[in-house]
């Protein structure tokens, strides 16, 4: 359910902070530059884009393939 991955999202938003893999640096910058619901629902995307890429394609998730900052 969407709620889920949100609520997931939230969760993320948290701890980015800590964090220095591509995926929590895109989200540290959006949450920096938009509202943390915002921020929220763009990761919730984007962690469903990922599970649903891992699903159908079959291929184990790449770290380095998960986000691309725009300098």
């Amino acid at each position: 359910r969407r709620q889920l991955l949100i609520h997931g999202a939230r969760a993320v938003l948290r701890w980015v902070e800590r964090k220095d893999d591509p995926t929590s640096r895109w989200a540290m910058a959006l949450k920096g530059r938009r509202h943390t619901n915002v921020a929220a629902v763009a990761l919730a995307n984007k962690i469903a884009r990922i599970a649903y890429a891992v699903l159908t394609t079959g291929q184990p998730y790449d770290p380095a393939m998960g986000a691309w900052v725009k300098p």
